[in-house]
């Protein structure tokens, strides 16, 4: 008796997942992989973190590697490019990879009256500014076909003054999704926005693990009455870096349970 196995969606492709030493960047990281892509798992202080993402997927027979770059700061996206390059040869010859998932970001909570202009520039340079030039100095290293996908948020879609800040850069991001989309389709590039709600992750910890109001709370905001996993959101990504997503692109993938409707 012959067992044939099946291909797995990824096999041969390789990665780049910012932010991806933990919660939702580490799910994607490890689902891409367990998919057959060999994965750049990029991350910006927490070595400890990224060195046991890796770990994980090299456990399941995966492969990856870890990529140090703090975004944020000018030059930022060369930084991660020649990391990239110093860590991947054994899995990205030539430096050249077939999908980049834009993860990386960070929340600012100040309302419009009590913004800085510090936190304002750090918020929509780590969010915006980074996956922009990311993608601008990756275009020669993309194969054609490839697959770039931005993870956004719902907060783009929905009024929420106390996090102004934040969502503007996220509907920023959604804006860059859709001019990527249409300069890119005659490479046969997709390009699309996957937007998450309320998820437990370790960013959303302090207020939301161990209140169990708290957690009702968040979980009625959805349609499907619960909190979103990080696996919720690698699952959307891992479709739309396969060849299943190829007729998709320009998008935003509400990936929120339903908030808001």
């Amino acid at each position: 008796m012959y067992v044939v196995m099946a291909a797995r969606a990824l096999e041969g492709k390789v990665a780049l997942v910012t932010g991806g030493s933990r919660g939702i960047g580490r799910a994607i990281a490890e689902r891409l992989a367990r998919d057959g892509a060999a994965v750049a798992v990029a991350y910006a202080r927490d070595e400890v973190a990224a060195s046991e993402t890796v770990a994980r997927i090299r456990k399941d027979g995966g492969r990856a590697f870890a990529v140090r770059a703090e975004l944020g700061r000018h030059g930022d996206a060369a930084r991660l490019w020649a990391a990239f390059d110093a860590e991947g040869g054994e899995y990205a010859p030539g430096g050249r990879l077939d999908i980049i998932v834009n993860n990386a970001g960070i929340g600012r909570s100040s309302s419009l009256a009590s913004l800085t202009e510090e936190e304002f520039d750090e918020v929509f340079a780590v969010n915006v500014r980074a996956p922009f030039f990311i993608v601008q100095q990756g275009l020669t290293r993309l194969r054609d076909g490839g697959r770039i996908i931005n993870i956004s948020s719902g907060a783009a879609r929905l009024a929420m003054p106390e996090i102004i800040a934040y969502s503007s850069t996220k509907g920023a991001l959604d804006t860059f999704t859709l001019n990527l989309a249409k300069e890119l389709g005659p490479r046969g590039i997709t390009v699309n926005s996957v937007a998450p709600g309320i998820v437990d992750t370790d960013v959303n910890a302090s207020w939301l693990r161990g209140d169990p109001e708290a957690e009702a709370h968040a979980a009625s905001l959805a349609a499907l009455g619960r909190v979103g996993q990080p696996e919720d959101i690698a699952d959307v990504v891992a479709f739309l870096a396969s060849d299943d997503a190829r007729w998709v692109t320009g998008r935003v993938i509400d990936a929120t349970g339903g908030a808001g409707l």
